[in-house]
């Protein structure tokens, strides 16, 4: 009898302790141990703006613990959620989800400045997509897949996105001008930045009609706010 009050005992300990180090929106405590931080409480959009226009009713709103962003709702104001903090060299993993046909990006070396009108005229962008349901433009060019460098460059075999509305693992790394990719457990694309092999790269791309795009290695991270809803969850970062 002993023994099995025993065992109940430690099971429902164990149990706790795997439904705690699950919950969304938090740190383990080997997280805690290695240096990352929540860029998403769950709760608020505190460590957020909008990119150019501060802190206003926008699009982005936190709904069932998730950064929802709604374009068809008619209040506020259209415009990408970008960070407060400036990074560098660092590791960001991220929870994404997109309605059916949707599209967004998240974006890597964003400069917040009143000469940039968009995220994407300096910033790297890691392409949200669900690649099954795409409007065909998307879908002809592996460059627009989910998990690329949108417009420039990917490893398209490795594009595998899950069905729309349901969650999806990203991880971007920086680390001393090497940037890199993975969807799912899949890296999706690869290379070293601002380089003459990069800057070669970006001259065959429509990129290049944006002078100052990937030309820098320290930047705000950015949430797009696309023609369709996305949601987002378990934003961490560690700095490197």
């Amino acid at each position: 009898m002993k023994s099995t009050l025993t065992y109940i005992v430690l099971s429902i300990v164990l149990f706790s302790a795997c439904k705690q180090t699950n919950k969304n929106n938090t740190l383990t405590p080997s997280e805690e141990k290695d240096g990352w931080q929540l860029l998403f409480n769950g709760k608020d959009l505190n460590n957020w703006h909008i990119y150019n226009q501060g802190n206003q009713p926008s699009k982005w709103v936190v709904k069932d613990e998730e950064i929802l962003c709604d374009p068809t709702v008619k209040t506020g104001i259209f415009g990408d959620l970008i960070s407060n903090e400036t990074y560098q060299d660092f590791e960001l993993k991220y929870d994404w989800k997109v309605a059916k046909g949707g599209n967004s990006g998240v974006f890597i070396d964003v400069q917040e400045d009143k000469k940039y009108d968009a995220t994407f005229v300096t910033g790297l962008e890691m392409q949200l997509l669900d690649n099954g349901n795409a409007e065909s433009r998307h879908q002809a060019d592996s460059t627009h897949w989910a998990g690329c460098l949108y417009a420039v460059k990917c490893i398209g075999s490795n594009s595998k996105p899950k069905p729309f509305n349901e969650w999806n693992e990203s991880r971007i790394v920086q680390n001393k001008g090497k940037v890199s990719f993975w969807l799912n457990g899949q890296l999706t694309f690869e290379n070293v930045i601002n380089t003459e092999e990069w800057k070669n790269l970006i001259a065959k791309t429509n990129m290049k009609n944006y002078p100052d795009f990937g030309l820098f290695q320290t930047g705000k991270i950015a949430l797009q706010n696309h023609t369709d809803a996305v949601s987002f969850r378990n934003i961490k970062i560690k700095v490197l």
